[in-house]
């Protein structure tokens, strides 16, 4: 080989071609040249042999760019244009804001839109950019935005749980909040109680839920509509009511999707309906409207998340409200925790909700 030719090998050389000669992932041979994370001898000395065989040197500029502190904090929320969550990410955005603030920190705000590979490109984006990352995960599976992230900065997830996930995290009791939800339209008579929601996550089936209850939030996908359905259920069994799957129903997160369920569920001649969904509570509200139906004579109501829409309509919407602003304050606070001593513990962190009891049973 000539000296030129050998040379453009060299250059070309990426951390994906060691990460696939050593039979490890690009994160693991991140680990090996940064020292940033623990990797065990063997598979060490298995990557520092590849290194050397490939004679892979680092991209100085930019570990350059890397290495200088920025001050700030990325965040990516996972936002579609018709979805109504945009008050609860910015309630969460809000505060992350203020902590970061009085810590001399900024913030940048992106949007996956629901979409995984926008979500890689965002991560990306980031890379040189903040020393940390605030995510709202899209992809159900950590390894693909473990693959994609820089290693040199630190990551918390808020609000949904990938599988693999093990890191620092902050979460909503979704269990809670819908399980006194529907304990408290039982107490109110209501027997035939109805559950609208968006899609589950991984697992998909109520077998594969139920199979994978016991395993811990490493292991599974913890997303809100799992946990709300899982909590649905288990208030069902206690209060000796029989769960009863005609009165379950999932659909798209639209306004259409709630007024077509909704009119589905009442066809069933249910007495009440439990929302997990905001946007679907709207489209639901819509239809029992124009029914002519009366909250909560006909038929009783409570929606997932309290939005101003919530307490101006006759009646006011009962509603789980979550603490979104805490979300945020406390998801700031555990990333500069973690930027500032990068080797602690990871925490984990699940609030409350709220149960707003109003008019609507």
């Amino acid at each position: 080989m000539k000296f030129g030719e050998d040379m453009k090998s060299i250059k070309n050389v990426r951390i994906k071609d060691v990460a696939e000669k050593a039979g490890v992932s690009t994160a693991t041979v991140s680990h090996v040249i940064n020292g940033n994370k623990y990797v065990s001898e063997k598979i060490k000395s298995k990557v520092n042999k590849v290194l050397k065989e490939l004679n892979y040197h680092p991209n100085s500029a930019a570990r350059s760019l890397r290495s200088t502190k920025t001050n700030t904090i990325g965040f990516i929320i996972p936002i579609n244009r018709e979805d109504t969550a945009k008050s609860f990410f910015m309630s969460i955005a809000e505060g992350i804001e203020e902590k970061l603030k009085s810590r001399g920190y900024n913030l940048i705000l992106s949007n996956s839109k629901e979409d995984p590979e926008q979500e890689l490109n965002l991560i990306k984006m980031f890379n040189t950019q903040v020393d940390g990352l605030i995510l709202a995960p899209t992809n159900e599976n950590f390894k693909s935005i473990n693959e994609t992230i820089d290693h040199n900065f630190q990551i918390v997830v808020i609000d949904r749980l990938p599988v693999g996930y093990k890191g620092d995290y902050v979460l909503v009791d979704n269990f809670q909040g819908t399980y006194e939800g529907i304990n408290e339209l039982i107490k109110s008579g209501f027997k035939k109680i109805g559950f609208l929601s968006s899609g589950l996550g991984i697992p998909t089936s109520n077998d594969e839920f139920e199979a994978n209850k016991e395993l811990s939030n490493n292991e599974i996908y913890v997303n809100p509509n799992n946990e709300r359905f899982e909590a649905y259920k288990v208030a069902l069994s206690d209060n000796k009511i029989s769960f009863n799957p005609d009165y379950v129903l999932f659909g798209e997160s639209s306004f259409q999707s709630g007024y077509d369920l909704a009119k589905q569920l009442i066809s069933k001649e249910i007495d009440a309906i439990f929302i997990a969904n905001n946007i679907m509570a709207m489209g639901s509200i819509k239809f029992i409207q124009e029914q002519k139906l009366k909250i909560p004579d006909d038929i009783g109501i409570i929606g997932y998340d309290n939005y101003d829409w919530t307490e101006i309509i006759s009646p006011p919407l009962s509603a789980i409200k979550q603490p979104a602003f805490e979300i945020g304050v406390q998801a700031a606070e555990l990333i500069l925790n973690k930027i500032q001593k990068p080797t602690s513990d990871c925490q984990h962190i699940k609030l409350k909700t709220e149960n707003l009891k109003r008019s609507s049973y």
